[in-house]
């Protein structure tokens, strides 16, 4: 018999009919389930811009996520206001005894669910909440003393360790929809949203995308990943995270296959998203100041004139300048490049990484908390298994490493084309004569760096300096 007659499945972050924790367990534990999603207000009032990918992902996602559940009888409620007041309302209105979601860990959604659980409760409604975006959460995986892990190789250790099948296990079950009269989902106008580029840059949103994306993954490049990951002019990487930061793809498909593959690079990858789940789960504070304390008493620059020409893509260092001009153009960004302009950021510019944290906020398509702000405070050094505040990634040896032909480079500063590969990583050096026979002087057509890399290094170790003593 099932524990409640009727039950409403709260999507949120996991916008897919299938391997779905909350929804196999309502579908279980309910006679009948109801589906419904809600554009927060809270969260899309206090976005920069009324014209967002993620809007226009999140808006065709539930179209393809309304017809897969109206293929299995049911269909989805779509509400525009503040989930903390709808989601009850909601409720009430339909009679459920049992409101189902999966679990965030971002502090204000942490808030909002126990506000509706509150609310619910205070109705005589249960609220249950579920596992779907990690593998481990809550205090599942802890140090031998019982505390949260703060180091990585230890915590994904300890992840191994405890990984079972059922840990990953495909969440299935049959069950009994409510039918929903047919209503179109409200468009972006309807919510006050103006249509995006997402088509022109090349993303299919819904599960349909995230599934052409897998399967062409998994085809070519899932075991070359560790070998390929790098290099942002190669197609190597999964380009799947817009898809894992919305739920349209099952975290636990990803990581049955990497472990039948034995894609051990790829599922390294994965961990460290469980990882920084839990951080900002156990260590909230996180989302304002620095994981080390310590770190909080350094001094940065006040320098907009740096930060803009950082935020353009024109500080005249091309790998940097390249891969913010993607992030501009396209609201994605090669991973091991957001690692260089971090760097870039915070130790040749001498800028708080808040000021990065938030630029990628605002332009991500791909925007997770917990992952934003782990990348960028240990590429600070302030963060948790942070790089040391010495290591300082050289944009130049960057960009001759991991784009050794200058291939992306050209891509997004086609001003450069023509610079020979001998000067493309530091078209500076170039000679005068060079530069205007090539009809690309410095200064004038492309800019100058905006800082010595040699000599903020020095500021940086001198800023650093605060840390040092506080140790």
């Amino acid at each position: 018999m099932p524990n409640y007659e009727k039950a409403l499945v709260w999507f949120r972050r996991d916008l897919r009919d299938h391997d779905h924790a909350a929804l196999a367990a309502a579908l279980t534990e309910a006679g009948t389930v109801y589906c419904a999603f809600v554009f927060d207000r809270e969260i899309l009032d206090a976005l920069p811009t009324r014209q967002d990918r993620r809007v226009h992902f999140i808006r065709e996602s539930l179209v393809e996520l309304d017809a897969a559940l109206r293929a299995r009888g049911g269909g989805l409620l779509v509400r525009h206001g503040r989930a903390n007041e709808e989601i009850p309302a909601l409720a009430r209105q339909l009679g459920v005894s049992a409101v189902y979601a999966n679990r965030d860990y971002e502090p204000a959604a942490k808030r909002r669910d126990a506000a509706v659980a509150t609310a619910l409760g205070e109705s005589g409604i249960a609220f249950a909440d579920f596992k779907d975006q990690a593998i481990f959460d809550g205090d599942e995986v802890l140090t031998q003393a019982g505390k949260p892990f703060s180091v990585f190789t230890p915590y994904k250790n300890a992840w191994l360790k405890r990984l079972t099948a059922a840990n990953h296990a495909v969440l299935h079950a049959d069950g009994r929809f409510a039918a929903i009269p047919p209503a179109a989902i409200p468009t972006l106008a309807d919510i006050g949203f103006a249509d995006s580029d997402l088509p022109a840059v090349g993303i299919q949103p819904g599960m349909s995308g995230a599934r052409q994306l897998w399967d062409e993954f998994c085809a070519g490049r899932l075991d070359r990943y560790g070998a390929l990951r790098d290099f942002p002019a190669i197609k190597g990487v999964s380009y799947l995270s817009v898809h894992l930061r919305f739920g349209t793809i099952s975290l636990r498909e990803l990581v049955r296959t990497a472990l039948a593959r034995q894609a051990d690079a790829w599922l390294n990858e994965l961990i460290w998203r469980d990882f920084y789940f839990m951080i900002l789960d156990h260590f909230p504070q996180v989302v304002a100041a620095a994981f080390k304390p310590e770190y909080d008493a350094i001094r940065w620059d006040d320098w907009p004139d740096g930060l803009a020409a950082w935020q353009q893509g024109r500080t005249g260092y091309p790998l940097v300048d390249a891969a913010m001009r993607q992030l501009n153009t396209s609201g994605w960004m090669h991973n091991r490049l957001r690692m260089v302009v971090a760097s870039f950021l915070c130790k040749d510019l001498g800028l708080d990484w808040r000021l990065g944290e938030r630029t990628f906020a605002e332009q991500l398509n791909d925007f997770d908390l917990s992952a934003n702000n782990g990348g960028w405070q240990w590429a600070a050094s302030s963060g948790c298994d942070a790089q040391p505040y010495f290591r300082i990634f050289n944009p130049v040896t960057q960009s001759e490493r991991f784009d050794p032909e200058g291939r992306f480079i050209r891509r997004y500063v086609p001003e450069l084309a023509r610079v020979p590969d001998k000067y493309i990583h530091a078209p500076w050096q170039m000679g005068r004569l060079e530069q205007e026979a090539l009809g690309i002087v410095i200064g004038r057509d492309y800019p100058a760096p905006v800082v010595d890399h040699g000599a903020a290094r020095a500021r940086t170790l001198a800023r650093y300096a605060v840390v040092k003593k506080g140790n």
